[in-house]
């Protein structure tokens, strides 16, 4: 595929809240007028304070939630552009579990907790249609150290790991199909500070190997500014400002990215 196509597309996208009224008993707005693009080997990060419908923009764009309007059109290995909301739940499963990942902000939920670690990495690689043992489990113990877990450790629960373990888990149960695009919600949330440097130095890594493309979510503008080729910023459901993350960081131009650069440097 040409890498100057957009290998991810989202267009007004907008979502609503069942239920949820506003003072005023309207209907807000969780997300409003999103438009986005993410190229083959791009990481985007979407920043801003809780409750600014980032985490609501990532899961409408995971399929996991279904917008109130706009469209999410991802471009295929084959190059065909696919309408993830105008497809069926068997389409979306499948592209799941083949070309997408998703590494969710609490490990637990990204990943089997009674099964064990390697069980947990070749589970994907099951779902693609492999059956051999001795090939899912050499491939999970060196999927293990690819992410710094210790491979004799193939055997144990999920259970027995520590917090960074766990996501480091995640992270390989999510990358042992090759995916062309990485889903993170808050990475490195609940994490001791160096637990996160090591992480973080782990996803860029693997990420500039793969040629990965991802989408990341965080409140934290040093994970952006570590990970991120360009940001965008939300607030209050709008995306505010996007643009090179250096220029967005170092030259903000809205009030509100002005005010969320100078309380880290303030910090």
């Amino acid at each position: 595929m040409n890498d100057l196509q957009p290998l991810l597309r989202v267009q007004h996208l907008g979502h609503r809240f069942a239920g949820a009224r506003d003072a005023k008993g309207q209907v807000p707005w969780a997300v409003h007028d999103a438009s986005l693009e993410l190229h083959p080997g791009e990481v985007l990060a979407i920043v801003g304070e809780s409750g600014s419908g980032k985490s609501t923009l990532l899961n409408c764009i995971a399929g996991r939630l279904r917008p109130t309007e706009g469209r999410v059109l991802y471009r295929r290995r084959d190059g065909r552009e696919f309408d993830v909301h105008a497809a069926g739940e068997r389409e979306r499963r499948e592209l799941a579990r083949t070309e997408w990942g998703f590494v969710e902000q609490q490990a637990h939920e990204g990943l089997r907790m009674n099964v064990s670690a390697g069980a947990n990495v070749g589970e994907r690689l099951m779902g693609q249609g492999e059956r051999r043992y001795t090939t899912l489990r050499d491939t999970a113990m060196r999927w293990m150290d690819r992410v710094e877990l210790d491979p004799a450790r193939l055997d144990d629960s999920p259970r027995d790991f520590s917090g960074g373990m766990r996501q480091r888990l995640q992270i390989a149960r999510n990358l042992v199909t090759r995916p062309r695009l990485v889903l993170m919600d808050e990475p490195t949330s609940g994490l001791d500070v160096s637990v996160q440097a090591r992480l973080l130095d782990l996803i860029r890594l693997l990420v500039g190997r793969l040629h990965l493309s991802a989408l990341v979510v965080t409140h934290d503008l040093g994970v952006a500014r570590l990970l991120a080729h360009r940001t965008l910023v939300m607030r209050q459901g709008r995306i505010v400002e996007q643009g090179l993350t250096d220029r967005v960081f170092d030259d903000p131009q809205h009030p509100y990215t002005q005010l969320l650069v100078s309380s880290v440097v303030a910090a």
